[in-house]
Formats: C-alpha cells, structure tokens, sequence
C-alpha cells in the first residue's frame, strides 16, 4: 500500500541488522522504478521490488529514517511488490533499497535504488564549446551554466550507449557558475545527444529542470553542399530571407549552422529537379541576431554523420543599429564622374560623421562579397577610398555604400544614396537605349515603373532625340536608366 505522511521516516535499523544476519541465505532482491529513476517533479513513478516466489513480506526502506518506509504484504503468491507514488515530490527524492521474508528469515538489503526529482529549479543553458558541429573523430566541451548558484552539475547521454558525469561547479567570469564536460572523440555510427542538469550538493538528488537537448552533428569527408540566398550577401532589417542549401548528391536532409550559434536547424532535402537535391531555411523577418556566417551540411537518412561543410555564406544586416552609433547613412561620391570611358581611373569615395570602423562597397546585383575597406579619419569625418582602377565595362552598374563597427561586424548602417556609374565606350560597352513616347507632362521622377526602380540619372550620355510626330515641337525631354538592365529610357513632351 502507499505510504502517508506519517511513514516518510528513515532506515529500519532493526531490519537491517536482521537482514545483514540473514546475508547467504536467500536471494538479495532486485529494485528498480517505473518509467525510470529521473522523474520530474509533480509526475506519477512506481517503485518495485522483486524477490523470490516463497517472499511473504516487503520492506521497502529510504536512507534516514528509523522505521521502514513502507511495508507490503502479497495479497496472494507472487514474488514481487510495488510502491506507487501519484505524484513524485523532493520528500519521495532519495536512496531506497528492499528487503523480503520467507518462512526461513529476511532476504539480504537490495542493490540501492536512487530516486532523483527534477525541475524543483529551472533549466541551465547547455552549448558545445566552439560548436555543436564537430569533425569526424575531434573532442568537444559542453558547457552547462546557470545563474542559480548550483555547485554539482550532471550531464547525461541519450540513446543506445547511454552514459553520465558528474563534476563540480566553478563560476564563469560573467559570475554564472558553469561546469565543463570533455567529450569525444566524436565519431559517427551513434547519436551524440545530451542534456545537464544542476543541483546542491547538500542535496544530491534534488535536481533542476532539464536543460534543451544538445545535439551534435558529427561533420565527416562526403561532398559538401552549396548555401546561398537569392537575395544577395547584404539583407534589409525586416526583410524576409531564405536560405537555400543544395547538392548533386542525394542527400536526403540538410542541416543549417550559424558560426558561434548553437541551433542546428534540419530541413528534409526536396528535388526540385533530376539529379539536386535542396532544402529551404526560411529566416523569417531579418533583425540583428540573423547577422553573421553560416555553413550547410548534407545528411543520409537517420545516419549521424553528415557531410563536409559548404563553404561559408556572410550574411550582413542593413539598417540595424543596437548601439545608436551608426543613426546616419553615409555618403557615396565617385571621382573624376559618374561616367567615365574604359580604361580610366576611377575612386568611389565613402564618408560618415559617425564613428565607423569599416566601409562596405556593394553593387547591385553582384553576388560577391562586398569590398571592405578600414576607414580613415579626415577633418573629423570616417571615410574610405575604394579604387575601380582601371575600369571596364562591367564596373558599371550602381553602388551603394555601408559603415559597420568592429563590436558588430555583421550588422551595418542605413545604405548610402544609390551612385550610378556609366562606363561608356560604344555599343559593346553600352546597351542601346530604349525609347518610348508620353504624350502628357513629364513629372521629375523617371517614369518608367514598369521597368523597375529607376532614377534620374545625371549626367547623361548624348542620346539622339526621337522624331517629332505631326507638326509638333519638342518641349521637354527626360531619360533615366534602368537600374538592374542598365538600359536606357526617355520620355518628351511635345507642344
């Protein structure tokens, strides 16, 4: 029957010594809980104990008390009783062991039984010290931390080859109070999963709740994948991105890693066509903590081990300013012009009032990397010179520049104003412009939508005026060049 709370008392010193008289005679007794040792706090376990079909009696005692903690006695033959606890509690917490008679005398005490309640304090953080990404047969430390004070962590092992440590605590200089577990070498052929724990040393068996479940992913040799997003190196803050990670093998899933990040995404890998094997890593909204450098990887089936990574994708942030120090966008200039023929020497010049320590160089539509350059002060202003020297017909296109800081490398400051330049050299170098006719008032701004995001450009190349229709006169005539085409379209009034 269950105990009530008046028998939650300590060891029966009278039976034990008459079990350890007993010692030789009879068959020690086997312990053990139901669904296991580890329970968290407020759920249901029961605790058996086996011995011999001529057992008459049990004795179930818990380690610091006086009498025993429970006695059962079979309702018919049977060589095994249970204790059922509806709700485990840190008084249930502690080491069991059990006894049984037979007509001859009591059993010898059982193996003892320890009985851990969990999530009387909350989670610990748990990393993997560089990265939960680890090559084929290298160590990693886990990291379990915690601002609750605990001096003793425990960590398991899930799965097949299940394991635990135990070590003491030590604090971290942020003055959370960490433990370090050495693993590995890690190799492939089995799941490297984990969890910790913290807990009190006067209190051994009173445990925290669980922290997340800490995976690693055993990189290995296979061919790696290639990462990429459509939506080039450097993202607006808001915008929606995702990350592509694909190969011509037939990996059947795909894993993302951020450098420095814990989280290890998995996507199942789709075939978007014969022979490629993909899988999409939708980033959602872009803010500050997406900034950085990721690596894909490749995986088969349920195996742990997973391929060599893709090489490394920088993933800049535009617009985002944590610190308040980069509120102004810079300014971009180009000497000697915006258009300039092949072969001349040109310098995009990028400036900002505020403290910068870098200066990023994009063009649109470039799938590179962008230039970065450390800036210089000059009459209190940060700036630096980007050279083009000497051009030729694929340097034109339209540049924007960005700041960042050393603290954030990966989040920049508010684009500067969009610079065109024309690298003119004939035909070759420069696309025929395309023409089209309004018959109404021409507005300032360039109105070809249709075309895309067009702006005046200023100056323009000489470009032949159209015919007039009828016996009207020309009266105004404005072109602006397609940004992403770099063609060129015009409009005029005519009187």
């Amino acid at each position: 029957m269950a105990p009530g709370p008046s028998t939650l008392l300590g060891l029966a010193l009278c039976l034990a010594q008459t079990a350890r008289t007993q010692q030789g005679t009879i068959p020690k007794p086997t312990i053990w809980a139901e669904p296991g040792s580890v329970v968290p706090l407020g759920t249901p376990v029961t605790v058996w104990c086996q011995g011999t079909l001529e057992a008459q009696v049990f004795h179930l005692d818990k380690e610091g008390t006086s009498v025993p903690w429970d006695r059962q006695k079979p309702p018919g033959p049977g060589d095994k009783a249970q204790l059922a606890i509806p709700q485990m509690t840190e008084q249930h917490a502690g080491s069991y062991q059990c006894y049984y008679s037979t007509p001859t005398g009591w059993s010898e005490g059982s193996d003892r039984l320890e009985l851990v309640v969990t999530g009387s304090y909350s989670k610990p953080s748990f990393l993997a010290l560089p990265s939960p990404v680890v090559t084929s047969g290298r160590n990693v430390i886990l990291q379990c931390l915690s601002l609750q004070g605990f001096n003793r962590f425990f960590l398991t092992k899930e799965g097949e080859d299940e394991s635990s440590w135990t070590v003491d605590g030590e604090r971290h200089p942020d003055g959370q109070i960490q433990a370090l577990f050495p693993v590995g070498p890690v190799t492939p052929g089995h799941r490297w999963t984990f969890r910790c724990y913290g807990f009190y040393r006067h209190t051994p068996r009173v445990w925290s709740a669980p922290s997340d479940p800490l995976e690693l992913l055993v990189s290995g040799l296979s061919g790696k994948p290639s990462l990429l997003t459509l939506q080039g190196p450097v993202v607006t803050s808001g915008q929606n991105l995702t990350l592509q990670c694909r190969s011509d093998v037939g990996y059947t899933r795909f894993a993302l890693s951020k450098v420095g990040g814990q989280d290890l995404p998995q996507r199942p890998a789709r075939r978007p066509q014969v022979g490629l094997a993909q899988a999409d890593f939708p980033l959602g909204p872009v803010g500050t903590i997406h900034g950085g450098r990721y690596r894909c990887y490749g995986g088969h089936g349920l195996s742990s081990e997973w391929s060599a990574p893709s090489e490394p994708l920088e993933l800049l942030v535009a617009g985002e300013e944590p610190t308040g120090r980069l509120r102004d966008r810079p300014s971009l200039s180009v000497r000697p012009s915006p258009s300039v023929a092949p072969g001349e020497n040109v310098t995009l010049l990028c400036q900002s009032g505020n403290r910068t320590d870098t200066f990023l160089l994009s063009k649109e539509g470039a799938a590179h990397r962008p230039l970065r350059l450390r800036s210089q002060g000059q009459d209190g202003r940060y700036q630096a010179e980007f050279s083009l020297s000497p051009v030729t017909s694929a340097h034109g296109g339209t540049y924007r520049c960005y700041g960042s800081l050393s603290t954030d490398p990966y989040l920049l400051s508010q684009p500067s104003e969009p610079l065109a330049l024309v690298v003119s050299g004939g035909s070759e170098d420069q696309p025929a412009p395309q023409w089209s006719q309004e018959q109404t008032h021409v507005v300032p701004e360039c109105p070809y939508r249709g075309l895309g995001d067009l702006r005046p450009a200023a100056p323009r190349p000489p470009l032949p005026l159209p015919p007039t229709p009828g016996s009207g006169q020309t009266q105004e005539v404005r072109c602006c060049r397609e940004r992403r085409t770099l063609r060129w379209g015009c409009s005029w009034t005519i009187g």
